[in-house]
């Protein structure tokens, strides 16, 4: 049996593993991927620097995860079992403007940028991360759901609006400014990115044509 062949199926994201010493060895090892992709980057990120910072012997990571992408895609999905919720102001203009801002401050607070886009810069280098990160922002998509039903019940948008159309017209332009243009990004660009969603939202852009 092929080290492919024998690691574990990941979780769907969202969900939560047990805890002991399985736990344990996952985190120690999603701990290590992501100091090395901070680190060195994708292309310098090896079986032989996880081990030596996670504590887990080579054999033990090639038998669970099959080399640097099953761990990379794991820590991805580990990534995704948090309990992250959208914002909740009593209005989708600041519920939306909330998400902006939370998106903003991921990516360029000190404290918490360099994983996040190490990850999204791994994406381009492997098929198996991109499928991750994939499966990643879906899952915070559909998190979204809430946010779009309460705006609907309120009367703010459409029956049967696409949560994820919406939140990808939130951090679209953000994003295309920190990785594409690498412009300045600022709350006012936040807050901008999020009026044109909500605008859009309100015109029915992202309505669903047969909900509506």
């Amino acid at each position: 049996m092929s080290a492919d062949q024998d690691t574990p199926s990941p979780p769907t994201p969202g969900t939560v593993r047990p805890g002991g010493r399985t736990a344990r060895t996952r985190t120690a090892v999603r701990d290590a991927v992501l100091s090395g992709l901070v680190e060195h980057g994708y292309p310098g990120l090896t079986v032989e620097y996880v081990a030596e910072r996670s504590g887990v012997h080579k054999t033990t990571l090639y038998r669970r995860w099959g080399g640097v992408e099953g761990m990379l895609a794991d820590a991805l999905d580990l990534a995704g079992e948090d309990a992250w919720t959208p914002p909740d102001t009593g209005s989708l203009d600041g519920d939306l403007r909330a998400l902006a801002r939370e998106i903003l401050e991921t990516f360029t607070d000190p404290a918490t940028a360099a994983a996040p886009a190490a990850f999204i810069a791994a994406a381009f280098h492997s098929d198996r991360a991109a499928q991750a990160l994939r499966a990643f922002y879906d899952e915070r998509f559909r998190r979204c759901a809430p946010l779009v039903a309460r705006a609907a019940d309120r009367g703010e948008v459409p029956a049967g609006t696409d949560p994820g159309a919406l939140a990808r017209a939130v951090g679209a332009p953000l994003f295309l400014r920190l990785f594409v243009t690498r412009e300045p990004v600022d709350a006012a660009v936040a807050d901008q990115a999020a009026a044109a969603a909500l605008a859009a939202a309100r015109a029915g852009v992202y309505a669903d044509p047969r909900t509506a």
